[in-house]
């Protein structure tokens, strides 16, 4: 059998870059590693010009506007030749970060010429790799998070919010322990997931992205020695704050903490879990006939049985959620933990960020492609209602209770006669009405019971839904 390891172009080996590509193609800008040596190159470049700009080294020359800008183009440029060329100096190197270095010793070299000896010594200078790592990983996270994941998981919230103010007035049973309970409006209950999943989104735009540049544990050992008169702390604050815009770490080991990192996957995988909340819902109202799938001209829904229209949106979804969740759980768990000063795991564990971006993409677009094919079947809610007039038993012996507090008599034991009733069989609407008038109510406490349905009592149901436009 020919081995398919062999054919070109190459078969991807995983979902994410086979099958779904297009829908997590636009991570591969911020979680590639093609992107993690982009911003290496980014960060080295804005290192060197900080240095010279701020006269760091006493009697090296400032890097000319035009220059700063030749090397700034090297980032902006960057692609197919030049993943290339540092994979064939990798090769030499046997190192990533030492790669980086010599890639843009070479491209500073075309740039400033005869001065490329002085100036190129200052790449790189005083830098252990995890300072250029930490801080091209938070600048990648934080790109992905903000120019990707976070506008796709708005979007889809504010579609769920707005089918929540669409079926605001839509009666509906609940079930609670799966059993008929007291109704609510199918607005108000996707409003209750819009109100959560806005909460993690409100956490995740407020997220700190961390970086450090303070040498090979720590101590700017190399920087003080080399220059003793500078300030390196400030010097490294202002490089953190500047040019990259990250939030400054002043106390590290070799690496950043990550504690970031770990806060902000907890966040997104709390994010993850509402909305698998959200579509096992859904997937059970579909079931209950509360809401009808629309199904384009000519697809299948299933190989055998024609009749069939499959919530494999939301299926999809749970699934790739559940996957997300099991490696931002385990990236949360692990990059706090170091060995002493340093250990290689966080390199290692670092390297599956985009995988678990990308199955939580994957997921959001199969929800919100889900939720767009879905019509709402008010008269299957209402038929429901209607097969379940026990639920007004509630209301009933509620209003006894606030009577015989009041001291009108014959309330006594409103549970347990209406308990008599429902518990464990269905009554009609005439039923509850025989039993309301032989109660002894007030005529208007009566007169209320009398008229009310199990599709009228919704509580505040409606009015709770416009606490979205308040959030």
């Amino acid at each position: 059998m020919r081995s398919l390891a062999d054919v070109q172009p190459q078969i991807a080996l995983g979902a994410l870059d086979g099958r779904y590509r297009p829908v997590v193609a636009p991570l591969v800008d911020h979680l590639s590693e093609a992107a993690l040596n982009r911003e290496r190159v980014h960060v080295e470049v804005e290192w060197l010009i900080h240095l010279t700009d701020q006269g760091v080294v006493p009697d090296v020359r400032r890097l000319t506007a035009d220059e700063q800008a030749q090397l700034r183009a090297v980032v902006e440029e960057f692609g197919p030749d030049e993943i290339a060329e540092l994979a064939q100096i990798e090769r030499e190197t046997v190192h990533d970060v030492k790669a980086v270095e010599y890639f843009l010793k070479r491209r500073l070299e075309r740039i400033v010429g005869a001065d490329a000896a002085g100036l190129g010594e200052l790449i790189h200078f005083g830098c252990t790799s995890e300072d250029i790592n930490n801080t091209s990983y938070a600048l990648m996270v934080k790109g992905a998070v903000e120019q990707v994941w976070l506008p796709k998981a708005q979007a889809l919230v504010e579609q769920v919010s707005g089918m929540a103010r669409e079926l605001r007035d839509v009666p509906m049973l609940a079930h609670t322990h799966g059993q008929p309970a007291t109704p609510t409006t199918m607005g108000k209950e996707l409003a209750v997931l819009t109100y959560r999943l806005r909460r993690q989104l409100r956490r995740i735009g407020q997220q700190d992205y961390l970086g450090k540049l303070n040498g090979a544990t720590g101590t700017y050992g190399a920087h003080s020695a080399a220059l003793p008169s500078v300030e390196w702390p400030e010097v490294s604050r202002g490089f953190i704050e500047g040019p990259l815009g990250l939030t400054w770490n002043p106390l590290t080991t070799q690496i950043e903490s990550h504690d970031w990192q770990a806060e902000l996957y907890a966040d997104m995988a709390r994010f993850n879990r509402i909305l698998h909340n959200l579509c096992t819902d859904v997937w059970s109202y579909i079931s209950l006939g509360y809401f009808a799938q629309v199904r384009g001209q000519g697809t299948v829904g299933s190989s055998t049985m024609p009749h069939k229209v499959n919530p494999i949106r939301f299926e999809n979804a749970e699934a790739n959620l559940e996957v997300s969740n099991a490696l931002l759980d385990v990236l949360a768990s692990t990059l706090v933990t170091s060995r002493l000063q340093r250990d290689l795991t966080d390199s290692s564990m670092q390297r599956n960020i985009g995988t678990a971006f990308g199955h939580s993409l994957l997921a959001l677009d199969n929800a919100s492609r889900g939720l767009a094919g879905l019509d709402a079947v008010p008269t299957a809610m209402a038929a429901d209602l209607e097969s379940n007039w026990e639920v007004l038993g509630e209301p009933i012996q509620s209003a006894m209770r606030a009577l015989g507090a009041q001291g009108v008599s014959g309330m006594e034991q409103p549970y347990e006669r209406l308990k008599e009733l429902t518990r464990g069989r269905r009554i009609t609407g005439d039923d509850l009405r025989e039993f309301v008038q032989g109660l002894g109510l007030p005529a208007d406490v009566e007169k209320r019971f009398v008229e009310m349905t199990p599709q009228s009592y919704v509580g505040l149901a409606p009015s709770l839904v416009d606490y979205l436009d308040r959030d």
